[in-house]
């Protein structure tokens, strides 16, 4: 990775509220099973990246702000599930409910804008989730998403966030790059 490449990534930023409202809710993150997700690295994804130059970054932007359509929204959260299935789980996240229309027409901008900054289709479908734990060797985790009642919090969506992925010791620190707001 050359000095000016970065490893980034497209996303919805969770607000505070629901961050400390959603550790709560699942009493405590370090016993989800798995490595979990560190709170304060809980988003959505809309589109990975990977490494970027400073002028992909900047057609990214640039597209997504020309031609986003749509309109802030209202994001509310479901129950667990976990990929590839829950029993036989490799990662545990947090479903999106209310707002996943709205959420696959900004990942589908997102997905666009990357294609024209020079980054390769994504290969798989979008389906939007939080990340709560990643799970090596994989675990049958059925019993905990079926007792999982759906997440109780909702919150405005009114920005695309760029994150840029920091690797280190303790796993990968996600930072604030830059936002697109959606328009109003």
């Amino acid at each position: 990775m050359t000095e000016k490449t970065e490893r980034l990534f497209l996303a919805v930023a969770l607000s505070d509220d629901v961050r400390h409202a959603l550790a709560a809710f699942v009493d405590d993150p370090r016993d989800l099973p798995g490595r979990p997700v560190d709170p304060d690295n809980w988003h959505v994804t809309l589109r990975f990246l990977g490494r970027t130059e400073p002028v992909q970054r900047d057609l990214v932007l640039a597209d997504i702000d020309q031609h986003v359509a749509q309109a802030p929204f209202t994001l509310g959260f479901g129950g667990l599930g976990a990929f590839p299935r829950p029993g036989r789980a490799t990662v545990l996240w947090l479903g999106i409910e209310q707002g996943a229309d709205e959420l696959d027409a900004v990942a589908d901008r997102c997905e666009s804008a990357a294609q024209v900054a020079g980054f390769s289709p994504e290969d798989r479908p979008f389906h939007p989730h939080v990340t709560l734990s990643r799970i090596r060797p994989w675990q049958d985790v059925r019993s905990l998403v079926e007792r999982f009642p759906p997440f109780p919090a909702t919150q405005w969506v009114e920005a695309i966030t760029v994150f840029r992925s920091v690797l280190g010791r303790g796993g990968a620190r996600y930072e604030v790059v830059d936002s697109v707001p959606l328009p109003t």
